[in-house]
């Protein structure tokens, strides 16, 4: 008994040694980085640039693997399944994470549960922009016009259940207005009917917006941060007349749940010293994206928490029934 006894705690002594090995010997093979949209569209792109960077830095290739569909479920249930072991991990979108448990019933993944916050990538603002034709130069000149004529201000989203036209919906809630929403399934058509005058307004990444501001098609009249762009400082942001209210697109590294702190630890610092490189910002910026400090896991998990809530928050003020 003393010999089984002693053989025990031998072994038990050894495993606690080779734990902490196993965890120092990561990476040792591939990562993969999940995105839930297509090869080439704007999370695709960003994923990528920092794919890049974290291969450099941890000197193990990470593979992007594109799982589009399903309004992002596709990408994140894979994710969510993955093994706990640092080789794989989800580029997620503010709406995997934080729209979608509140714009359907029920979901394949929890946001809250089923993942580990790694970091904060970048936040993307959007642009509210108006027709030219349309009277006024701020958010509260286009809520008053339509107050005065009722039924005459339509504006192009991306769908009701989508940032856009969630934003549309409770500003209309908040300013008493009547805006009519028109929903297109693909938002360039939308912007070009907002050029051409058939919807009088649009809401738009920086991206899209820049060009159209620059060449007059179309004017700025709100963002939707909580804080005036930098290349736009003479457009009001909507929280200046609906304060509380911001709205940015948003993408968040994570990890499936129970994936070592230490691996999380080391990805976190990685994804830190590359968030602040210039080239890397410059390259976020002409994207429509910025860079914010404290991005330590801790601070990650709230952000996404009180995004999620904000949301929740936003769908039951505005009435709207998840499918």
């Amino acid at each position: 008994m003393r010999i089984l006894i002693r053989a025990t705690t031998l072994i038990s002594g050894l495993l606690f040694l080779l734990g902490p090995a196993v965890s120092e010997e990561w990476p040792n093979r591939p990562i993969k980085m999940i995105v839930s949209m297509a090869a080439g569209s704007g999370p695709d792109i960003i994923c990528r640039l920092i794919s890049n960077k974290l291969t450099a830095a941890l000197g193990q290739q990470f593979v992007v693997e594109n799982k589009p569909g399903g309004t992002n479920m596709i990408g994140a249930v894979t994710a969510a399944r993955a093994a706990p072991d640092g080789y794989t991990l989800f580029f997620a979108t503010a709406a995997a994470l934080a729209s979608n448990p509140h714009t359907f019933k029920a979901l394949p993944y929890d946001p809250l549960k089923d993942f580990v916050s790694v970091a904060i990538v970048a936040k993307g603002p959007f642009l509210i922009l108006a027709n030219p034709g349309v009277p006024g130069s701020t958010l509260q000149d286009v809520i008053a016009y339509d107050k005065a004529n009722p039924g005459k201000l339509s504006l192009a989203t991306d769908g009701p259940k989508n940032f856009s036209g969630m934003l549309a919906t409770w500003l209309n809630k908040l300013s008493g207005a009547n805006i009519i929403q028109i929903p297109y399934a693909t938002m360039p058509r939308g912007v070009q009917d907002t050029i051409a005058g058939h919807t009088q307004l649009t809401i738009v990444s920086i991206p899209v917006a820049a060009p159209l501001i620059a060449n007059g098609s179309l004017k700025a009249i709100a963002t939707t941060w909580s804080q005036r762009l930098p290349q736009f400082p003479q457009v009001p942001t909507i929280a200046e007349t609906f304060p509380g209210v911001e709205v940015t697109g948003w993408f968040a590294v994570v990890a499936p749940s129970g994936t070592p702190t230490d691996i999380v630890g080391r990805l976190n610092r990685e994804m830190n010293e590359i968030l602040k490189d210039p080239v890397i910002v410059d390259r976020l910026a002409t994207l429509g994206f910025f860079t914010e400090e404290n991005n330590t896991p801790e601070a990650a998990s709230q952000f996404e928490k009180k995004q999620y809530e904000l949301w929740g928050r936003v769908t039951r003020e505005i009435g709207l029934e998840p499918e």
